[in-house]
């Protein structure tokens, strides 16, 4: 049986250890952590949305960057300090505006293969997340937004994906808690939601079930290979394998250039609070549906009974976890400007760094050596997109190093980014 390396225990680093597990390696899974999801997937936005797939590769994101740039609260704040790697990913990232329709489209695609994956595991797994299928609803505050929508639905549409404009009676028909005036909204029945750290933590537990060897609290500082055996070193410890597959986040980047391969991933911060609703007015005065609103680009999902997440924000600042109270205080106010009968006395605060390409699709598929492969980068939709990169990179490794046992993954060809 071939053996294969799973390097990062996020989402994307379970779901791809599950992914070949079930095409029959031996596949050793190393987090740093001394549990899975910790890190980026730990507390996100929950949306499942590929609602969301428009790309960011638009000239309108870099307009905003430079007019947010002094605003200690904007929804995208870039810390103006240069450096090589920001201004080589902004460069990259001018270069794939072109691509900005097709990359939204292919997004779109990916983003609902991913969905049957995701619910089939875990129903034949067990795995409860909190997972809510009641549409996500697009919220605009101004006619340029919705027109814009509108657009961006077209390209929706064209990957697969149908949503539709709504009124604002329309709106608090779909969401009667949300509070405000709007010029209008567009819905996607089609999308859900859920908690992130739940599933990757109930998969991690069905992957060990299957075999996977999660090692965690090891921290991997070298990665080398020949083209025929693959090194990871943690913890000064050497292991070898027959393969290895680099999940690794924010760490991604560095992990490829120790192995000859460029993946120009850069650390989008991101925040979000979960608001505990510790009491019956709050539970009623909570929204149920899943909101995104276009100006203030924060998204909402209710996980479970007494729990509401706000998630938000990209903050351009390279390595930095810190959780500030200025990026804070903006998510705890819309929530007591569009939700007032929600209580905010019991608030969690948190920040994850997302790994995000230039042009904003994931990087999966091979490296230079033939025994080294790449599922990281995704950027905001990591946790919608998991699950099809997932069956993406199983197939590419299973072509390259073909294992002794295969085990059916009933998974549709999809095309590797």
């Amino acid at each position: 049986m071939k053996t294969i390396a799973v390097v990062g225990g996020g989402i994307t680093g379970v779901t791809t250890a599950y992914a070949l597990a079930r095409r029959g390696f031996a596949v050793t899974l190393f987090e740093r952590h001394r549990y899975p999801a910790m890190e980026t997937s730990f507390a996100n936005g929950g949306q499942l949305s590929a609602s969301n797939a428009e790309v960011w590769t638009h000239w309108s994101t870099l307009l905003k960057g430079m007019k947010w740039m002094l605003r200690s609260d904007a929804p995208l704040l870039l810390n103006p300090r240069p450096t090589w790697h920001k201004l080589s990913w902004f460069a990259e990232f001018i270069a794939a505006i072109p691509r900005y329709r097709a990359n939204t489209i292919e997004t779109a695609r990916l983003a609902i293969a991913a969905r049957e994956h995701l619910f089939g595991w875990a129903e034949a797994e067990g795995i409860d997340f909190d997972l809510r299928k009641q549409g996500i609803l697009h919220i605009y505050r101004h006619k340029a937004g919705f027109e814009h929508a509108g657009r961006v639905s077209a390209l929706l549409a064209a990957g697969g994906l149908p949503r539709r404009a709504v009124t604002p009676e329309e709106m608090r028909a779909i969401e009667p808690t949300l509070a405000g005036r709007y010029y209008g909204g567009y819905f996607t029945e089609s999308d859900s939601t859920g908690d992130i750290h739940k599933f990757t933590t109930g998969l991690a537990a069905a992957a060990a079930r299957l075999g996977v060897d999660i090692r965690c609290g090891q921290d991997v500082d070298t990665v080398t290979t020949d083209g025929r055996r693959a090194a990871v070193v943690a913890n000064n410890a050497t292991h070898g394998f027959d393969g290895v597959v680099v999940c690794a986040g924010v760490a991604s980047r560095e992990l490829a250039a120790q192995l000859g391969d460029r993946v120009n991933v850069y650390p989008v911060k991101g925040y979000s609070i979960t608001v505990n609703l510790t009491d019956e007015e709050s539970r009623a005065s909570a929204p149920t549906v899943s909101l995104l609103d276009d100006e203030t680009k924060l998204v909402t999902s209710r996980l479970g009974a007494d729990r509401f997440r706000v998630a938000g924000t990209a903050e351009f600042n390279g390595i930095n976890r810190d959780i500030r109270a200025d990026r804070i205080r903006p998510l705890v106010d819309w929530v007591r400007e569009c939700f007032p009968g929600v209580s905010t006395r019991s608030v969690v605060p948190w920040a994850g760094l997302r790994p995000m390409m230039p042009n904003m699709m994931p990087r999966v598929g091979r490296g230079r050596a033939a025994n080294v492969f790449y599922n990281t980068g995704h950027g905001h939709l990591g946790w919608t997109l998991s699950a099809a990169t997932a069956e993406m990179i199983g197939d590419v490794v299973r072509q390259a190093v073909e294992p002794t046992v295969s085990v059916q993954a009933g998974a549709p060809r999809v095309r590797a980014v």
